[in-house]
């Protein structure tokens, strides 16, 4: 389904109101995900996670420099084929609440991405009015404008936009933060969902633990390059089938395998060394 290959991206840095800089912020970036499947990408804040869903979806600030090669269903993802898909093949779940428009109501923004994708005004709204309900959001809710909204609703609004659009590449950054753990998990399955309908789901999380469930394969990134991709069924025990000392130590550091944080700084000098 999408094919990434060799992708850096740097961005400007201005070390003071004069000279310009270049931050690299994803270096030399592969990665292939199948149809199918729930990639999930993890890493900490700051690893280029979110950078990289931009990427996709050609949403970079315009003084980006991009260089590498994207595909998607084998054909070159380049800047007009993202705007030609962008909302209809291919959908965001952004991180940022401010994605939604502070002067519509809930269940308008949602008709408006049915639309987009090609749906005809009446079945629009009615594909909106099933997407919500899915995402347990009641008539209020359905009614209300953005600051109306708890954080975790909000994020239920998104989920519902990219789910109508009926993409068949969903991008989902941090999409279960801000809800409880009722609603976390029902957010998660209805990803699951969307892979088991063939569709593929790019899960951008800094919570391996919640992410593993549902995933297929695990991509960990570490400032801005991936440190290694592995099946998720590879994340138990001791981590011994992983391969790298960062992902082995991240999922020992996890609470269930009793914080062993000290792991990280002693597996990391282990490679060093090596």
């Amino acid at each position: 389904m999408l094919t990434i290959d060799q992708l850096s991206l740097q961005l400007p840095l201005y070390a003071s109101w004069w000279k310009r800089d270049w931050a690299t912020c994803l270096d030399e970036f592969s990665l292939r995900v199948s149809a199918g499947e729930v990639h999930a990408v993890v890493g900490a804040s700051g690893a280029g996670k979110s950078l990289l869903a931009y990427a996709i979806m050609g949403l970079l600030p315009t003084p980006a420099r991009l260089n590498g090669q994207l595909y998607y269903q084998d054909k070159p993802l380049n800047a007009p084929r993202q705007r030609q898909l962008r909302g209809r093949e291919l959908a965001l779940i952004p991180q940022s609440l401010s994605a939604l428009d502070p002067l519509v109501r809930t269940q308008r923004q949602v008709t408006w991405a049915a639309q987009r994708a090609g749906q005809p005004s009446a079945h629009a709204w009615h594909a909106s009015q099933q997407a919500l309900d899915h995402y347990q959001l009641d008539a209020r809710a359905q009614q209300a404008y953005a600051h109306e909204l708890s954080g975790g609703m909000a994020r239920r609004v998104l989920t519902a936009m990219a789910h109508v659009s009926q993409a068949k590449l969903v991008i989902a950054d941090e999409p279960s933060v801000g809800l409880d753990s009722r609603q976390r998990q029902h957010v998660l399955d209805a990803l699951r969902e969307l892979a088991d309908q063939g569709k593929s789901v790019i899960l951008i999380t800094h919570d391996l633990r919640h992410a593993l469930p549902i995933a297929d394969r695990v991509t960990i990134m570490r400032d801005g390059k991936r440190v290694e991709t592995a099946s998720a069924c590879a994340f138990q025990g001791s981590g011994a089938s992983l391969t790298n000392a960062y992902s082995q130590a991240l999922w020992l550091a996890l609470p269930d395998n009793a914080f062993a944080t000290t792991a990280i700084s002693r597996r990391e000098q282990e490679a060093t060394v090596a």
